[in-house]
């Protein structure tokens, strides 16, 4: 039988409880304590004792604590409520909606459980169970506005369009007074409904209600921008048009709205004349408008090309502005664009030198006119779609004559000397350029992605030490990691890669599969947030976000990465003694020594940078140095007993280890023919014959004739012919089919 509490214990216990809400852990522990003493089986006692150790990083004994309060109390809701939220932090989502749901059998009327139970539903995508709890939750507390609006989300996210918008509707017919013009969370309630009408096709419908209830919405660009969009899909083109013309007039560099207008207008594609009559109208209007004159390259050909792209490389040059190149690189994909720029470059160049360097000059400042126009060539002739290095440096080595110290010139050199090859000149030139503007986080963080790429790691580190917190215990590198500096991580880890030490490249892979879990787990917050805040449109677009989250380039390269490097183990595994790659061949192990001594080094770096930050820190502010000691003492969670990653490169099923990055790269990005290829070798190194079979046909599907796809298919025919007749028959009638329709023999 459970035990009950006195009065006095009572109150004691809700001390615990809001000492954990505070984080607190310390006092409510010593309150739980307290109680425990005088009724060691209190169950709900218990419990809470186990949620504040767990959050003091103590997981298993919490675990074990709970359980046992749960054998005493079996008919609490807060043990089974607080075993759930267990389950929760520890990532096991489908145990802990089971908890909650028991929970709420032993108390239906639990606000906060049936919440707790709703934001995990939706956190899983389960959008049938999160219909059903928000209907719950507004029964039980009609009144309130975000319970309506939480409906319709969970009915326009599970696809049923029209019961989200007749819901918000009831809630707009129940109420007795006018919402305030001021009113927030009116106002995005108000576009919100309009979106689900808009997504449901009733384009008509959206516009008619745009009209009469967004008319005072308090986020105007987005009704304007509505309106325009919906006018010109029901062919309202005159009044399209002018809806465009008021977007343009707010605000002229917007490519969409010049491309919106031109379609209202009826301009076909072909009528070169009038589409540029459009942006010229606009850049006589808007003077300082660049895309009225840049967005007209884009469709302009032979002579009007010609004249356009001269008077906007005159005007760009004259300025002196750096990112020139970068407006126009996408115009090289047309072989006569590519060809007349550089020559217009060169044009300019003569014709400034011709009127006695004069012209484009402002008090003699090197990186306007001659100096511009160099940089640019330097640029083109530097781009992978014009390549010539030989000239691309020398319009490099002008530019610096005019003007030695310019941060600009020497970075392209540097990213000359990368494409000649050269890491150690670009790495050295890139960071000669750093050293020309130290205070510039950009050049900083460049230089030390061209060390990275000469396997300067340690460098690498301490140059981007020079923009990173002092105070942050462990040095350069935790702090990179607590701001999730993915591409630092990334360079990192490959470059250890190419330098042998598995151990540090897959430690780097999997804190960037930790970062995107993060990234993941951030949802949970928002769920209720943007409900609080009425920022309902923000919310759909960050859980559709989310929904593809493992899409991004970032998470592929990095995954694509730790799958290759665990292939490599595999295949080469007595090499890589838990630390380095390679096979350890060499006179009495030399090259395995070598590597363990770099690895050994490494360790050294990283500890002498993390005593250097405590000791600057110490320097400045004794105090603070013992109490972040103190902080760091207590927070478990954040020590690392793997910082070399001996245990990853020293794993005994690199295969499976790989699956954790291959499966995301599959469902996700299944266009990529890198992800296909990979998961081929994975599978068919695991005997997964079946599966390696759906990666080769998708890889073919994307591209026949790519030679890493026949050689796989034809390593596969190889290798099911010999097992073909022990096989299941379904399964040899499926490999005979599918291998004759690939093709090869």
């Amino acid at each position: 039988m459970p035990q009950t509490l006195s009065t006095r214990e009572a109150n004691l216990f809700r001390t615990v409880i809001r000492h954990y809400e505070d984080k607190q852990y310390k006092r409510g522990l010593k309150a739980a304590e307290q109680i425990l003493k005088k009724n060691p089986k209190h169950g709900d006692t218990m419990s809470m004792k186990a949620l504040i150790m767990n959050a003091q990083g103590k997981t298993e004994e919490a675990f074990a604590l709970a359980k046992e309060a749960l054998t005493i109390d079996m008919k609490s809701h807060i043990c089974w409520h607080v075993y759930g939220i267990l389950y929760r932090t520890n990532k096991n989502f489908d145990e802990a909606i089971k908890a909650y749901k028991f929970a709420l059998k032993l108390e239906p009327d639990s606000h906060q459980i049936q919440r707790d139970l709703a934001i995990l539903q939706i956190q899983m995508r389960d959008y049938q169970g999160y219909v059903q709890s928000r209907f719950v939750m507004l029964k039980a507390r009609p009144h309130l506005r975000q319970n309506w609006t939480a409906l319709a989300i969970a009915y326009h996210l599970e696809g049923n369009l029209p019961q989200a918008e007749n819901i918000l509707t009831t809630y707009e017919k129940s109420v007795t007074s006018a919402p305030l013009k001021t009113d927030f969370e009116n106002s995005e309630a108000v576009l919100y409904k309009n979106s689900v009408i808009a997504e449901a096709g009733d384009v008509q419908r959206a516009l008619d209600h745009l009209e009469i209830d967004g008319k005072h919405s308090l986020d105007r660009l987005a009704v304007m921008e509505l309106r325009a969009r919906y006018l010109a899909q029901l062919g309202k083109k005159e009044e399209a048009a002018k809806a465009y013309r008021a977007l343009l007039d707010r605000n002229p560099e917007h490519p969409v709205y010049y491309k919106g207008l031109v379609e209202a207008l009826g301009i076909p594609e072909g009528a070169e004349a009038a589409r540029l009559a459009v942006y010229d109208e606009y850049a006589a209007k808007y003077p300082r408008s660049d895309a009225a004159r840049r967005l007209p390259l884009d469709f302009l050909n032979g002579d009007r090309f010609q004249k356009a792209a001269k008077a906007y490389l005159t005007q760009m040059f004259d300025k002196g502005v750096p990112s020139t190149f970068a407006n126009l690189k996408h115009l090289f994909s047309d072989p006569f664009k590519r060809d007349t720029l550089p020559v217009l470059a060169e044009e300019y160049i003569q014709e400034l030198k011709s009127s006695s360097g004069s012209k484009g000059k402002s008090n003699d400042d090197s990186s306007k006119g001659e100096g511009a126009a160099l940089y640019f060539l330097a640029q083109h002739f530097n781009y992978y779609m014009s390549r010539d290095l030989t000239k691309a440096t020398e319009y490099v080595e002008r530019a610096l004559e005019l003007d030695p110290k310019n941060v600009d010139f020497h970075m392209t050199k540097a990213r000359i000397y990368k494409h000649q090859g050269s890491t150690q000149k670009a790495s050295e030139t890139m960071d000669h350029a750093r050293s020309l503007d130290t205070r510039d986080r950009y050049i900083n963080s460049k230089a030390a992605k061209y060390q990275l790429r000469n396997n300067e790691n340690e460098k690498a580190l301490e140059t981007m030490g020079l923009f990173t917190r002092v105070e942050t215990v462990g040095g350069p590198l935790a702090d990179l990691i607590d701001m999730q500096c993915i591409w630092f991580l990334t360079e990192d880890g490959e470059a250890w890669q190419r330098r042998g030490s598995f151990g540090l490249a897959l430690k780097r892979y999997h804190t960037i599969f930790n970062i995107f879990d993060i990234w993941q787990e951030d949802q949970f917050d928002f769920h209720s947030f943007s409900l609080r805040k009425g920022q309902i449109r923000a919310y759909i677009d960050m859980v559709r976000w989310e929904d593809r989250l493992r899409e991004h380039p970032f998470y592929f390269r990095a995954a694509l990465d730790a799958v290759k490097l665990y292939l490599l183990i595999h295949d080469k595994p007595q090499g890589t003694n838990g630390v380095n790659g390679g096979d350890g061949k060499g006179a009495n192990g030399e090259d395995a020594a070598e590597k363990r001594k770099a690895a050994k080094k490494a360790k050294k770096e990283a500890q002498k940078a993390e005593r250097e930050a405590a000791e600057k820190v110490a320097r400045q502010d004794p105090n603070k140095a013992s109490s972040q000691k103190s902080k760091d003492a207590e927070d478990v969670k954040k020590s690392d007993e793997d910082p070399n990653g001996l245990k990853l490169a020293g794993t005994v099923a690199p295969l499976v280890d790989a699956m954790k990055f291959l499966e995301p790269i599959l469902q996700s990005s299944p266009k990529n023919i890198e992800g296909q290829l990979a998961g081929f070798e994975v599978f068919i190194r695991r005997k997964k014959y079946l599966l390696a079979l759906r990666c080769l046909k998708a890889a073919l599907a994307l591209d026949k004739s790519n030679t890493t796809v026949r050689e796989q298919a034809i390593r596969l025919r190889k290798t099911i012919d010999p097992i073909l007749d022990s096989l299941a028959p379904k399964l040899q009638e499926v490999f005979r089919s599918e291998l004759n329709a690939i093709g090869i023999s």
